[in-house]
């Protein structure tokens, strides 16, 4: 939890034949230049943690105790919850003594736990479920009562926590910090956990101050990025705005956490806590039950079992949903899913039932002649030429999986292909591993891309012989990539990386060996129905053949259309927003849509741009199409000389231009930089070195010339 003085604002894959090797092809070469990255390798969490923390039901009051503990394992198997997938269950804060033993360790309270934590992690796993636990990455934990925390204690608490059984590690933020940074912080307790040898889930609770999502891909599996929940429509709605624009950050073992579930306490109707339910299952956070399960009526458990609703939470593509649509409080967000379907919630944050409508084009599945739309909900099952619609009750919401009756093409767009759902994929050892090495065995086990020293956040691992296809449907321009065998493999392993364009090879990487650097590629896809991605052994055998596919980027449509075009009035393909939803032709109000003023920056007005808040970062599909960006930029006058930020573009990646530090009580900047030939521009907004309160940023008439 947060501290209440201080709410922060803000299988093994069957081998595959032997691959028949083809001649034409295209090579172009050239090491690509990129930031090193880094994510946190320890297998856990490659889809959204679920199970139970008992602090929304009990808080630190006495009924928090073993028996308590005991009684929500034996009711996870009784009820049918571990079946649903539940696995996790946590202890939170208040369970230990508010001193530590002479020898330093964390004593567990005689009064709520006589046996200990190890006989009660022992009690839990007898049950084939997992323990959690609790501490705080400064002096103190977060309850009044001020239990010790693990800062200057962490390879002690981690070893401890080990020798106990423990799974599961959410570390808070209270206490005194001394002097140290959240990042400096936290990863120091992920360095502790992982030289206990033991793998435990790391569960960053940080209440997004410092934007974790920024920083703690390679730190923890999940980060919290909110203040804490209440049990209320208000508390939950709000969190829910806050953290679905940082969708872009999540990915397979790294989650967004907007707080755990207060499905069942009590304090919202039962059409609330279905969308409570549906909306952090489409945003793929995690799960945990935040109510006691030994007295749950069966409307709460029959929210928390919705297996439909479970399964697109736990879906291996590994997604979060995005927003599609937002007016008025009528709220559309699309998920795409491993097998190629989207899950689609009509969301109604109003208090007076509505309709709420999308199109198949607008939730990416445009190209299929008919669609079966499932309700999670009442499980009713209807078809669909092109549209989706339901009445939705206030406070509802109306979550649909989308099912097209043939194959439909990537949406227009730059792809990481990593994250689009694959028609077929094998390796010749081990799973397909999205963003990680070939590790040979479990999902998972690999390490960060890397090829010659050059790390990666983007791509595919996979183990010669191995061939993965997408559907293209004839959408798609080109798709560039960088080809070579992984570090973790040092002298040996050799390779050919080939790219089809149906049976077409339209790119060759001819022989790589493990000491070669990274090769880009680029090929044609016009025209394709079919992309193809193989891998062949290099005439040595496939032993150690570790084959990494990194940062493949697949261009899919056309981009704005000839002239000069307003930004603002442009789609953006993602967008993530330090606080507030990013506002068109508006300033940023922190809250809902359209809370913000008229754009003002130096008592200069502007009709035309985009409101955001630090840090954000807002991206469009040129497609290759358009030739000039040019754009002011200022802190808004709202604010008044309050704020500091650095606005940036990047082009492909790659910054391209930088204003400096503004502040709120200075002149805006004005930017200006060559598009050409370009696929993606990406507008940033930093923190200026000062916090990110008050960091109104303005894109001020920004125009695209194409």
């Amino acid at each position: 939890m947060a501290s209440n003085l201080d709410k922060i604002k803000h299988a093994l894959v069957a081998a595959a034949t032997a691959l028949a090797a083809a001649t034409a092809g295209v090579l172009i070469t050239g090491a690509v230049v990129e930031v090193p990255a880094q994510a946190l390798q320890n297998t856990l969490a490659r889809v959204p943690q679920m199970g139970f923390n008992n602090w929304n039901a009990t808080h630190c009051r006495a009924e928090f105790n073993e028996a308590m503990i005991k009684g929500v394992a034996d009711a996870f198997v009784a009820q049918g919850l571990k079946d649903a997938g539940y696995t996790y269950v946590n202890i939170d804060d208040c369970w230990a003594l508010p001193q530590r033993a002479a020898n330093g360790d964390l004593v567990p309270d005689p009064a709520r736990f006589p046996n200990g934590i190890k006989a009660l992690a022992d009690y839990v796993h007898a049950k084939g479920l997992k323990f959690g636990i609790y501490t705080s990455a400064g002096t103190k934990t977060c309850d009044a009562l001020g239990f010790p925390g693990g800062i200057g204690h962490e390879q002690q608490d981690a070893n401890l926590f080990a020798s106990w059984g423990v799974d599961y590690l959410k570390y808070d933020n209270c206490g005194d910090h001394l002097g140290q940074s959240a990042q400096q912080r936290y990863t120091a307790m992920r360095d502790a956990l992982k030289a206990t040898g033991r793998p435990i889930l790391f569960a960053i609770c940080e209440w997004g101050s410092s934007q974790p999502w920024t920083w703690a891909r390679e730190v923890g599996n999940s980060w919290r990025t909110t203040g804490d929940i209440s049990d209320s429509w208000t508390s939950m709605i709000s969190i829910a705005r806050q953290n679905r624009v940082l969708a872009q950050h999540a990915s397979p073992g790294s989650w967004n956490d907007p707080d755990m579930l207060e499905v069942g306490n009590g304090g919202m109707t039962d059409t609330e806590y279905r969308t409570h339910f549906s909306l952090w299952a489409q945003m793929a956070a995690p799960l945990l039950i935040g109510s006691d399960l030994r007295t749950a009526t069966p409307q709460t458990l029959a929210i928390l079992k919705n297996t439909d609703v479970i399964a697109v939470d736990q879906d291996p593509l590994g997604r979060q949903g995005t927003v599609v649509s937002e007016q008025n409080g009528l709220v559309v967000m699309a998920k795409p899913l491993a097998n190629g379907d989207v899950s689609v919630t009509l969301t109604n944050e109003t208090a007076s039932p509505a309709t709420i409508s999308t199109s198949m084009a607008s939730v990416g599945l445009a190209g299929a002649s008919s669609y079966r739309l499932k309700d999670l909900w009442s499980k009713a099952v209807t078809t669909s030429s092109g549209e989706i619609s339901a009445s939705v009750p206030a406070h509802g919401t109306v979550m649909y999986r989308v099912t097209p009756t043939a194959p439909v093409p990537p949406a227009t767009g730059l792809h990481d292909l990593a994250r689009l759902p694959w028609t077929s994929a094998t390796s010749g050892w081990g799973p397909v591993e999205p963003d990680h090495s070939n590790g040979e065995q479990a999902s998972g086990d690999g390490r960060v891309l890397t090829i010659g020293g050059t790390a990666y956040t983007e791509g595919l691992g996979v183990h010669a012989p191995a061939d993965l296809r997408w559907h293209l449907g004839g959408a798609c321009r080109s798709l560039t990539v960088d080809v070579g065998i992984d570090d973790e493999v040092t002298s040996t392993g050799s390779a050919v990386f080939r790219v089809y364009r149906d049976t077409t090879v339209v790119a060759d990487s001819g022989r790589r060996t493990a000491a070669d650097p990274p090769l880009r590629l680029t090929a044609d896809l016009r025209g394709g129905t079919q992309l193809r991605l193989v891998v062949t052994d290099a005439g040595d055998g496939i032993t150690r053949d570790h084959a990494d596919w990194a940062r493949p980027k697949l261009a899919c449509g056309t981009g704005p259309a000839a002239g000069t075009h307003h930004l603002g009035d442009l789609p953006w393909t993602s967008a993530s927003n330090g606080w507030g939803p990013v506002e068109r032709d508006r300033s940023n109000g922190e809250q809902a849509s359209g809370d913000g003023r008229a754009l003002t920056v130096a008592g200069t007005t502007h009709a035309k741009g985009l409101g955001t808040h630090a840090a954000s970062s807002v991206t469009y599909y040129l497609g290759g199409s358009c030739s000039t960006f040019r754009t002011a930029v200022g802190v808004d006058d709202e604010v008044g000389s309050n704020g500091s930020v650095t606005f940036e573009v990047h082009v492909d990646g790659a910054k391209v231009a930088d204003s400096g530090r503004l502040t709120g009580s200075g002149p805006s900047a004005t930017l200006s930089v060559p598009v050409t030939g370009a696929q993606e521009l990406t507008l940033v907004v930093t923190d200026g070195g000062d916090g990110i309160s008050y960091d109104h940023a303005d894109w001020l008439t920004p125009q695209l010339t194409c």
